[in-house]
């Protein structure tokens, strides 16, 4: 669960762009290192390394805040700041019958499997679309304590996005 708290942390602290590549990071970590998630010493300096490589790496994207050093991280890792949130989303999923991930969920409603089939996602997008505006906001918003700017910044600016459908 720390290194739960640690993303969410870093969401709010950082914006969802730092939050993602954290993640992203701490996966490749964990399924391809080979590392243990609960070893919070070399989880606080892989972390440290990588909230300071995606601040420098993103400054628009990010709060302007300094990147946690390894002992903060370290002593966040060992406190318990965050573990409510978590256990309130943890709890959201389990009312949604949310047991297993992959899964989306879009406009706080919507729920499709990882591995449902793209027209899935074109038609639910497409609905969207044409109804011009989103029903219901981010599921996890309120729980875990995200402010309103963090979610409007995103976690990708429309000059990557581009350059990726490019």
């Amino acid at each position: 669960m720390a290194s739960h708290r640690l993303i969410q942390h870093v969401g709010k602290t950082y914006g969802l762009r730092v939050s993602e590549g954290l993640y992203d990071r701490l996966n490749v970590y964990y399924f391809v290192d080979g590392h243990a998630l609960n070893d919070r010493p070399r989880l606080a300096k892989v972390a440290a390394e990588e909230i300071k490589r995606l601040v420098e790496e993103h400054p628009n994207q990010s709060t302007g805040t300094a990147p946690m050093s390894e002992g903060e991280i370290l002593k966040f890792l060992n406190g318990k700041q965050g573990r409510r949130e978590i256990m309130e989303a943890l709890h959201a999923l389990d009312q949604l019958g949310v047991h297993g991930i992959p899964k989306f969920i879009i406009e706080g409603r919507t729920m499709v499997d990882g591995a449902a089939k793209s027209d899935a996602f074109v038609r639910i997008f497409r609905e969207i679309e044409k109804r011009g505006v989103l029903l219901h906001g981010p599921i996890f918003k309120d729980i875990l304590g995200i402010d309103d700017d963090v979610i409007q910044r995103g976690s990708h600016d429309a000059t990557i996005l581009g350059n990726i459908a490019a």
